[in-house]
């Protein structure tokens, strides 16, 4: 029996150091979430889409559980410095530019005070339906809102051989959102989440002080500033709220399998 008792109790304290390590690991490993949405409307067709009912939940439910909204700037500035942000922060995301980001998101973030990153397609902003035009950027832009470049015609880069189209579509859209806002355009997103070591390196020549993909390279650290992995965030995690804090903890991508670049 003292035999067995003991057997218990070691058995117990493995458990709680295992615990206690396990704690230690994901805190050591968490990271300040880069959330990623596309088009807010109630098409629900595709997983992409956030109604503008449920977007609205999700930003109270940050404001209400005490998450702190930075922007791509202050999380670059501390990874830059090694520094760790505290649990409860993070990084809001728009992808393509959708004309239903202004309606429907933009007063939301501006009510509960809120930034973002809205990656541009330019060819598409004035020039196709459906997509922002130059007079509602310029206005997001002057309430708080960022603006970063998604290249020019929403090209999947990996797929361009010519190293000088890559940098009319990587460069050029940079050159046209400064043009129209008179402002520096610090982020690039890669179109699908796709890149090469080649296409990094153009973006970096061109200026990019960071560049966002979706779950694709190998870094889960985003330790990398120009292969920062976002979470998406879809219509089903208000059903699911223990789903949509995971994907708030920070170590969400610690448990989902990565894609390669290309």
């Amino acid at each position: 029996m003292r035999f067995l008792k003991k057997v218990g109790i070691l058995i117990l304290l493995l458990s709680v150091v295992g615990v206690i390590g396990f704690v230690f690991y994901l805190n050591a490993n968490r990271v300040t979430p880069i959330l990623m949405y596309h088009a807010i409307n109630d098409d629900d067709s595709s997983s992409l889409n956030v109604s503008p009912q449920n977007f609205s939940k999700q930003m109270k439910f940050l404001k209400n559980d005490g998450y702190s909204v930075i922007s791509l700037d202050e999380l670059l500035e501390n990874i830059d410095k090694g520094i760790q942000f505290m649990p409860k922060t993070v990084v809001l995301t728009f992808d393509d530019g959708y004309r239903d980001n202004y309606f429907y998101a933009f007063p939301v973030l501006v009510k509960h005070k809120m930034t973002a990153e809205i990656f541009l397609i330019t060819n598409y902003v004035s020039g196709r339906e459906g997509y922002l035009t130059w007079d509602e950027v310029r206005l997001m832009s002057e309430h708080g809102i960022n603006f970063g470049g998604h290249t020019r015609s929403d090209m999947y880069l990996p797929s361009e051989k010519n190293k000088k189209r890559l940098w009319e579509e990587i460069s050029g859209c940079k050159e046209d959102i400064e043009k129209k806002l008179k402002k520096e355009v610090k982020y690039f997103c890669f179109p699908v989440g796709g890149f090469t070591e080649e296409i990094k390196n153009i973006v970096k020549e061109a200026g990019y002080k960071g560049a966002c993909t979706t779950n694709r390279g190998f870094d889960r650290q985003n330790r990398d500033v120009y292969e920062l992995n976002r979470v998406k965030v879809t219509n089903s995690d208000m059903t699911k709220p223990f789903h949509f804090r995971a994907k708030l903890s920070g170590c969400y991508n610690l448990f989902r399998s990565l894609k390669s670049g290309s």
